[in-house]
């Protein structure tokens, strides 16, 4: 819209917590089908730490991962992830969330390295989630109004997630 003005707002946060998802026996790739190339992670387990909330991630979950090449040599992909979580004090959560993964070939090459010991920088590749949570426990009750984001990196035994509420 030519002439439209418009004063941006910040978008206010704060830290969450930081969820290490645990993904054993590694990404399994359905291939291309008519419609996308699907990959799907089983999460084993892990552990989310944070100011208000921690505790274990509960193995079960998983990710529904869709991509396709967005540009020669550049693969972008989308998420499809359902998980629980378990607090510490015994509350259950629901966690799923969708978002976006960038990836070019380099990469992704480098992910299936052994030799690369020391992994990948995250300033290499860009991964972003948008998690919602539900909960049933009075103490959590909070997270059902939340909004939230995360920024993640692959790890040795799955991925982390960065997770900041959106005030």
């Amino acid at each position: 819209m030519a002439g439209l003005e418009f004063d941006w707002p910040s978008l206010p946060n704060e830290p969450m917590c930081v969820a290490d998802f645990l993904v054993d026996g590694g990404i399994m790739s359905l291939g291309a089908s008519p419609w996308t190339a699907r990959r799907v992670g089983y999460v084993t387990g892990g552990r989310f730490e944070g100011p208000r909330l921690s505790g274990e991630i509960l193995p079960g979950g998983g990710n529904w991962a869709t991509n396709g090449e967005i540009s020669p040599g550049v693969v972008a992909g989308t998420f499809d992830a359902r998980v629980l979580w378990k607090t510490d004090d015994g509350a259950m959560i629901y966690v799923t969330y969708t978002g976006r993964s960038v990836v070019s070939a380099a990469v992704s090459a480098a992910f299936q390295d052994p030799e690369r010991s020391d992994g990948v920088p995250a300033s290499d590749y860009y991964i972003r989630i948008a998690p919602v949570f539900e909960t049933a426990d009075p103490h959590y009750a909070w997270l059902n109004g939340v909004l939230a984001v995360g920024c993640g990196h692959r790890t040795a035994g799955g991925i982390r997630h960065s997770i900041f509420a959106i005030l």
